[in-house]
Parts: structure tokens; sequence; C-alpha cells
């Protein structure tokens, strides 16, 4: 008995350890390196990297770091972690918390790692609404039958002093009609009005969706983005966050961005003052 739940065990996790190498693989094939893949590796990790290559061929590592945990190497397999010792003997796949914080750290990197650029959205995808002085920005990759999204526009509207860019993103495999409802909405002379009183009520704008319409593209920008799930939230400072947000984690990453993206620009503001 104990030797069948020990090969049980060991199938089980042969069969993650697959299925995230070779997701990492197949995401390398649709998308462009992450930012990590051009930091320089040192002579440790970049042993690490090609025993990974060499025991997982089809793996596509976008960088190797050192973790201050146990001696392990981090892997970054595009928008996954996994962990190995120097001699890549065994692989973790996983996350690693902090049992003093209890702050996911994998999750947490991944987000750092998976930061969009938001001044690169091609915003005019989107549709725009503006609240209140509209001075935060976020960007809603959302489908329009995903029960998650309406749950996440119940959370907007305790939202004020925000743009917000929606981009019609439907996921034909689980809402086989959100495109159509998607270009119906797109097409009518008041996206923003149709948009939440389809929310409202279930009501569409009376139009067939046969305008010039961005659907075909913003799935096309999800998956270059690695957007795999809605409602997908891209904040100002480039973080990127899946799900429908309560209200109060929507305010604080809403703030939180605004902090961070005004840093950012600062080096900027601070060069274009110097040339003048």
């Amino acid at each position: 008995m104990a030797h069948a739940t020990t090969r049980t065990l060991r199938t089980r996790l042969s069969a993650a350890l697959v299925c995230a190498l070779m997701a990492g693989a197949a995401a390398a094939a649709e998308t462009p390196a992450s930012p990590a893949a051009s930091v320089p590796l040192t002579p440790d990790a970049l042993a690490v990297k090609k025993l990974v290559e060499q025991r997982f061929p089809t793996a596509v590592v976008r960088g190797v770091v050192k973790t201050p945990y146990f001696g392990l190497y981090e892997i970054q397999l595009d928008d996954q972690l996994l962990y190995t010792d120097t001699k890549v003997n065994y692989v973790l796949a996983g996350s690693v918390y902090d049992a003093n914080t209890k702050q996911n750290l994998s999750e947490a990197k991944l987000r750092k790692l998976n930061r969009v650029a938001f001044d690169t959205l091609p915003l005019d995808l989107a549709f725009k609404r503006v609240k209140g002085n509209g001075q935060r920005k976020m960007a809603i990759f959302s489908d329009a039958d995903c029960p998650f999204c309406a749950k996440l526009e119940d959370e907007l509207k305790g939202i004020d002093n925000v743009t917000i860019y929606t981009f019609l993103y439907p996921i034909d495999a689980l809402h086989p009609d959100s495109a159509r409802k998607s270009r119906m909405i797109w097409c009518s002379s008041d996206r923003v009005k149709s948009w939440e009183e389809f929310f409202a009520t279930g009501r569409l704008p009376e139009n067939k969706g046969e305008c010039d319409n961005p659907v075909e593209a913003t799935n096309a920008l999800g998956k270059k983005l690695r957007v795999q799930a809605t409602p997908t939230l891209v904040f100002a400072d480039g973080n990127v966050v899946p799900g429908a947000l309560p209200t109060a984690q929507l305010e604080s990453e809403l703030n939180t961005a605004q902090t961070e993206s005004t840093k950012q620009a600062e080096p900027a503001a601070k060069q274009a003052a110097a040339k003048k």
C-alpha cells in the first residue's frame, strides 16, 4: 500500500512538472521574451540553466537567479517559476511563502516579471470611462459573459477619480456568444452606456455588430500579454492582476500604482528639464 501511494505521488509530481515545462515552451512560441531574459547570468546560474535545458530539452528558460532560501535557484519559464538545486537533481513546482509575513513570494516575483508598460498599451482598442477627476488610471481585459467581470463592475461602482480603459476580450471557449455581444456594444453610439446597461439589465444595443471593431485585435493583444483569464487588470505602474478585486483592494492598487508611476516618470522628467 505504501509503495502504491509513493508511486501515485511521484506520478502526480512528474505530471505537474512536465505540464509546467511544456506550458513554458508553448508560451514561448507565442510571446516575446520577458525583460528578465536580458539580465546577465552569474556563472553558477548559467551552469544551472544549461543543466535544465539538457534535462528538459523542450524548456525555454527565460532566466535563472539564486534565491535566499535553501540554496535553491529560481528558474523563470516565461510566466511560471520552478526551483532547483545546483546540480538540477531535484525540481520543485509550486509557490514559496514567507512564513513570517505570509506573503506568496513566487506570486510577487511573477507579478514583477510580468509588468506591462502602461503607456505602450494601444488604448484606441479600448473604450474609455472617466470617473471624477480621472487622475488614476487602469485598464481591464473583460468578457461580456464573464460572471467575475460582472462582479468587478459592481465593485467599480464604489471607485471614483479614475480613468478606466476596457478592452473587450471574449473567451470563446467559455462564452461562445460573448464576441457577438462585444461587437454590438462596440458598435453602439455610446459604448460606456451600452456596456454598463448590459451588465445591469442584460439588454444589448440595437445593432448587428457589423461596424469596424477591435475584438480580433484585442484578442491578439491579450495573447501577447499572456492574459489567461477575465477580468485581468493592468494598473498605471504596469502591475497586472487577474480577478474581480474588491473595492478596498482596487483602491489600494490604484493608489500604489499612481505613486509608483510618478516615481518611474521622475528620471525622464529630470532629463528633459536638463536638456532645456
